[in-house]
């Protein structure tokens, strides 16, 4: 059993105040530092709304859709670190989250979701906007309550909110009925709570840790992958210390950009499907592979019995033991949190044999970096991405949806900061790129937050313009329109020998039209010249912008390794 302090009181409540459930949930999510929960409101949600009336405390964001809200939520959380919390009511409500719980919990994303649901005396009865969303949710939480009794509910959202935010990180549900959140109780602050059974973070095994430093010593050919686990344990300081001492290479997954600086000597960029070349050959020639954070997801290891086969040495480091040897054997198992564990392998941290190697790997970064086919005549992503990468110097928060336009985003802008890419990686949910924006602007109002869409992605939650334009929201919406389903298309190109089959999105809405009879301004470019001028007009342009750059429709992205095939069989393009 472990006692922890979760929370400190922030608002001036009185010891013994007489509350509904309602009442009580607000002030809870007050008392744990919630600084907006975005939300929509249903029959059997009410009591919860009404009780914000009397709450100025406390900020609501009405979204237009359940899944903009939970999207919002998760693109806070991500930006900022802390817990994201939204709201839906019963039945279809609560359903309409489950996309967004599956993107948060692939990721590892800590929100707090709260559902609304039939009265007690109704439950199991099938009654209007009943569903079991405990049962549907369960493969896709970290954990779910059920609130019978509103005695229950204040030690409840603490849990919550602590399960969520601690260990390896994850969405938690509180199902709340109807009736339950309109009794009352004396609600009494508390700052304890007893989780049984529940070890946020494992302690560290120094003896795995001494052989990881040993293994560095007698490497020649080493490389770090650096996944998301390094952003979300705030490494990122500790990780650049371990790479300058130990000389090692870092290659980062999609979800590790901006864990490691993207200006230093030895980044090689992103490893795996669409990777660059540099890392995916370190990685074959390897022969100390260390994982910070990185799950050896398919994505990255491709085909896994060709994965690395010239290491003599895997090691993991993860804050979940499940994780360790799930995919790729693993040799030296680093259990625990990666700054903790980095902070202890800083203190013996010397440098690798690593000079040949770094050598070969400088000749592939000069002889094969990233390119494409510029033209004069036509306005390609790449060029796109080279130009916002520029004008903002690296330094935006970037949101993606899924897609072609997600790869060029993590193959040609370069993140300096931790935190500054927002995307759906292991869920890959598309719709997800422009609702995460509003929630990362809501947690980050001095940054430039820019939204990159698809034309088809955007189209999923479009309707939340609506809230950019009602709250003056600042997001620079960019939509990359090749008026086709992109990645679909490339793949049915390369893969299914150009039979081309339901990818056209002719008949898509004026984007620019669309922006502006929600009151977003929209810009238009098809030329580079037109491109650097609206850009810019956006940049300048306080609040809400969509910017719409028209791009070919046959643009594919490379490199890109087939499944079924090795790291180092990439397809290159027009440069193989």
């Amino acid at each position: 059993m472990e006692e922890v302090s979760t929370f400190t009181n922030k608002t001036d409540q009185t010891s013994q105040d007489l509350l509904t459930g309602s009442e009580v949930l607000l002030r809870c999510l007050l008392m744990e530092g919630t600084e907006c929960v975005f939300g929509y409101p249903g029959g059997n949600v009410l009591y919860i709304y009404d009780a914000m009336v009397s709450n100025p405390d406390f900020k609501h964001i009405l979204t237009r859709h359940e899944q903009g809200a939970i999207h919002a939520a998760d693109g806070y959380a991500r930006s900022t670190g802390k817990t994201g919390v939204c709201i839906a009511t019963s039945g279809p409500g609560a359903t309409n989250l489950v996309t967004g719980i599956a993107t948060a919990y692939m990721d590892s994303v800590p929100l707090v979701v709260i559902t609304g649901n039939v009265p007690t005396t109704v439950i199991g009865t099938d009654a209007f906007q009943e569903a079991d969303i405990i049962s549907i949710t369960m493969p896709i939480t970290k954990h779910s309550y059920s609130v019978r009794d509103v005695h229950d509910l204040p030690r409840i959202i603490h849990e919550a909110f602590y399960i969520a935010s601690t260990g390896r990180k994850g969405p938690v549900l509180i199902d709340i009925p109807k009736d339950v959140s309109n009794h009352k109780m004396y609600y009494h602050p508390s700052n304890k709570l007893n989780l049984r059974g529940y070890s946020a973070t494992p302690s560290l095994d120094p003896t795995e840790i001494d052989k990881l430093i040993r293994a560095i010593s007698e490497s020649e050919k080493p490389v770090i992958i650096a996944g998301g686990g390094v952003v979300y344990s705030n490494a990122s300081n500790e990780l650049l210390k371990f790479v300058n001492k130990t000389k090692i290479p870092v290659t980062t997954t999609l979800l590790g950009l901006g864990g490691f600086p993207s200006a230093h000597d030895l980044w090689l960029g992103m490893l795996g499907h669409h990777g660059t070349y540099t890392a995916n050959m370190a990685i074959q020639n390897a022969d100390l592979i260390i994982s910070i954070g990185s799950r050896f997801d398919d994505r990255v290891t491709m085909k896994v019995d060709g994965f690395a086969p010239n290491a003599k040495w895997i090691a993991h480091i993860d804050i979940d033991p499940a994780e360790i040897g799930k995919i790729i054997k693993t040799d030296i198992a680093c259990v625990g949190d990666i700054k903790a564990v980095l902070g202890y392998a800083n203190t013996k941290a010397k440098p690798s044999k690593s000079s040949s190697w770094i050598s070969y790997i400088q000749e592939n970064k000069s002889q094969y970096p990233l390119r494409y086919k510029d033209s004069e005549t036509e306005l390609k992503p790449q060029f796109v991405l080279e130009m916002i990468n520029s004008t903002t110097r690296g330094n935006a928060i970037i949101t993606t949806d899924v897609g072609q336009h997600q790869m060029w985003v993590a193959q040609f802008y370069k993140f300096n900061h931790s935190r500054s890419l927002v995307t759906s990686g292991g869920s890959g949910t598309m719709g997800f790129g422009f609702p995460s924006a509003i929630g990362a602007q809501v947690g980050n109002p001095n940054r430039l937050v820019i939204s990159i869409n698809g034309d088809g992605g955007i189209q999923m939650c479009a309707q939340e313009m609506a809230i950019c334009s009602i709250n003056n929201i600042p997001v620079k919406i960019v939509v990359i329109n090749n008026q086709v389903l992109g990645m679909v298309r490339q793949q049915q190109e390369i893969i299914y020998e150009s039979r081309y089959s339901q990818i056209d999105l002719a008949g898509s809405p004026d984007f620019v039209k669309l922006a502006e009879a929600y009151g977003v301004k929209g810009l238009r470019a098809s030329t580079k010249a037109e491109a650097y001028h609206i850009w810019q007009e956006a940049l300048e342009t306080p609040g809400p912008v969509l910017v719409e750059f028209i791009v070919p429709r046959e643009e594919n992205v490379y490199p890109m390794v087939l499944g079924g095939t090795t790291l180092d069989q990439l397809i290159m393009g027009d440069f193989e």
